[in-house]
């Protein structure tokens, strides 16, 4: 069996090497995670390199020719190890494409980095600069990762977004501990990790169309028709959904829907390929939506405007909110978002302020400014709390 060393690789490209790097990384408590990859011109992003690193290593492993990745699947999915992402929503999604299963247990240093008070969705070159003094070079950051063989600094741009993390996570982890904080990432990794997260439901995909919540019932129901046809259709074509028909097309055909492929033809800014290709099934879609009968419509929760009082009182918790935010030395963000402000201003309670430790930080004390258990006053330009 091979013995991998470290010292003179740090790209695998085989079998044998891939398994043997995995019998060393076995044993660590920790590994930093991070994948390049295309989707550019591909319904699924395709995977094009993994980085791994330890606190003593660091490596990128070459998926384009590995034939067997399962010695790493087994530590990802199943070791005990912690994993380390920054940003791992993406990194996450193409475990979940690929093999159906999300690597846990799991730490995101970019979630994690809110709670020190930093910018949501800080970048990973921005965490470690300020918190290793480390300036990272971005210039292999626009590379095709699928063009082979890699260069150089190609490899080093791609484990450095690894080696950092390592140095990272116990830095982060002590700051957490000491401010109590360590536990408050429970709720939000295990919310990473649900699967439901990345399952991509064809009959859900209507309501990610840009402009949907503007369309009446009986559009909407022609939306989701259309909508679901073409999320299934890129998938098995594995082409960008946006490549088999756009938003805009698909809301110029729901605005007249065409009961003939010569009127489908005549929607503006169709593409004569498309109506060639797949016209038929679109007039068909558009004829099987209209006998659906009324009940069984989809529907979206009309959006109310807030009222002027309401606007000003979200106004009020915003300020309350960013001034707990400050004195916590946490990222607002982190707490609540303007539009969950704003349902709280309108007598919702279900949002995430109101649960688990943004309850017990901001969420009481912005229910009792409401109730007039406390209010906000200006003392010489600063803000006091009564």
């Amino acid at each position: 069996m091979s013995q991998f060393s470290f010292e003179s690789n740090t790209l695998i490209t085989t079998d044998e090497d891939l398994l043997a790097f995995c019998e060393q990384v076995g044993k660590y408590d920790l590994l930093a995670i991070d994948t390049e990859f295309m989707r550019e011109k591909t319904y699924y992003a395709k995977l094009c390199l993994i980085q791994v690193a330890t606190p003593s290593m660091a490596v990128c492993i070459d998926p384009f020719c590995i034939k067997d990745l399962a010695p790493l699947l087994e530590i990802l999915f199943h070791g005990q190890n912690v994993k380390i992402f920054h940003s791992a929503r993406q990194d996450l999604e193409i475990f979940y494409d690929n093999w159906q299963k999300i690597p846990e247990p799991l730490f995101d240093t970019q979630v994690a980095a809110t709670l020190l008070g930093y910018p949501d969705q800080i970048g990973y070159a921005n965490l470690v600069q300020n918190l290793l003094d480390v300036h990272l070079d971005k210039t292999a950051s626009r590379t095709d990762w699928s063009q082979r063989p890699l260069t150089d600094e190609q490899i080093s741009y791609a484990l450095d977004d690894v080696r950092y993390l390592v140095q990272l996570y116990p830095l982060m982890q002590k700051q957490l501990d000491e401010f109590g904080r360590l536990e408050w990432l429970d709720d939000d990794f295990n919310d990473l990790t649900n699967p439901k997260l990345y399952s991509k439901s064809p009959e859900e995909s209507w309501k990610r169309v840009s402009g949907h919540g503007k369309l009446r019932a009986k559009q909407l129901v022609i939306l989701k028709q259309l909508a679901s046809w073409r999320e299934e259709t890129a998938r098995l074509r594995d082409k960008p959904r946006k490549w088999i028909i756009n938003d805009d097309i698909l809301h110029a055909i729901i605005r007249q829907p065409p009961d003939t492929i010569e009127k489908l033809s005549r929607v503006r800014g169709i593409n004569t390929s498309l109506v060639q290709k797949d016209g038929t099934e679109i007039v068909k879609l558009i004829a099987t939506a209209r006998d659906i009968p009324e009940s069984k419509w989809p529907s979206i929760k009309p959006q109310v405007r807030l009222t002027p009082d309401e606007d000003a009182l979200a106004d009020i918790m915003m300020t309350y909110l960013k001034y707990i935010a400050a004195a916590e030395k946490i990222s607002p963000s982190a707490l609540a978002t303007r539009k969950e402000i704003e349902k709280l201003a309108r007598g919702e309670h279900d949002i995430p302020l109101l649960n688990g430790w943004r309850k017990q930080l901001a969420g009481d004390a912005l229910i009792e400014l409401l109730d007039g258990k406390r209010s906000l006053r200006v003392e010489k330009g600063k803000i006091r709390v009564e």
